[in-house]
């Protein structure tokens, strides 16, 4: 058996220790790791092949989300923007996955929610108009693998409560993105976000989570945006979504009871969301749901 001392077996005259045997020591670390975090929280850490396959999802979720954003206009319908979704799926050989999910299943390729509608909106037949802010959430299949994103649009010009949940939701998310790695818990993530949500005047939804994504669409660990004591430590290989929800005005949300999927805030105020796929990595984190600047 090779002694950490010896020569290294692949011949680049240096010493096993200095060599192969730390790569050795982070995949047996890894493959330790992973059987943990799979056995204590049910969380699944991904390999390093997996994550490639996250990746590509992710960019294309991204890429599709970018391309639909730019057709959110005034007079555009979001069945409109629904149909180019779908389009872009097919064209790169994905599928989307909040179509025929859940129970009752999901009727459209992607959610659009408008103004009060905190998160599942469906997309119909009524036109975008000034004043309206729409929340487009965008989840690919990807030859097995899934990638989750979503953003927000304003059109025209927008009142200033809705303004402020744009851009409030917006630093939320990358406010506890900037804590990102091994190490911090869970609920650090909700700490920040509701401490600067509530520092600007906003509420947060505490009846919608983040979530483990990547081989399915929805995995462990749940991640919540308000304050919680989900004490998991995150660890290299986790990919999960944040996704804060903020309205303007109280935090509880109404489900349609006739779809049982729009969400709608209570009082009826603004509400905006902005959502990444994260990666954690051995230093911090990655965002797989960012495109590269052209």
């Amino acid at each position: 058996m090779i002694e950490r001392n010896d020569p290294c077996w692949c011949g680049s005259k240096k010493k096993w220790k200095k060599c192969h045997a730390p790569l050795l020591e982070e995949v047996e670390y890894l493959e330790s790791l992973r059987k943990n975090y799979r056995s204590n929280y049910q969380i699944l850490l991904k390999t390093s092949d997996q994550i490639e396959g996250i990746r590509r999802s992710c960019q294309l979720a991204a890429n599709i989300l970018k391309k639909t954003k730019a057709l959110a206009k005034i007079g555009v319908t979001t069945n409109e923007l629904n149909d180019f979704a779908t389009k872009e799926h097919v064209k790169a050989g994905a599928v989307p996955a909040p179509l025929g999910y859940g129970d009752p299943p999901y009727p459209k390729a992607i959610c659009t929610s408008l103004n009060e509608v905190i998160c599942h909106g469906i997309p119909d037949d009524h036109p975008l108009k000034s004043g309206d802010i729409l929340n487009i959430d965008v989840t690919c299949i990807l030859n097995g693998f899934y990638g989750d994103c979503s953003a927000m649009v304003c059109i025209g010009e927008i009142s200033e409560s809705k303004r402020r949940v744009v851009e409030v939701s917006k630093e939320c998310l990358m406010r506890s993105i900037a804590i990102l790695k091994p190490g911090v818990h869970i609920s650090d993530i909700g700490s920040v976000i509701e401490a600067h949500a509530k520092e600007k005047n906003c509420s947060v939804v505490d009846q919608f989570v983040g979530h483990g994504v990547g081989l399915e669409f929805h995995e462990a660990p749940q991640i919540p945006h308000h304050h919680n004591d989900l004490d998991i430590p995150i660890a290299q290989g986790m990919t999960f979504t944040i996704e804060p929800m903020i309205n303007a005005g109280r935090r509880e949300a109404v489900i349609d009871p006739h779809d049982q999927w729009t969400a709608r805030t209570i009082d009826g105020q603004p509400s905006a969301q902005w959502e990444h796929t994260l990666l954690i990595t051995s230093d911090g984190c990655e965002i797989l749901t960012l495109l590269p600047e052209s």
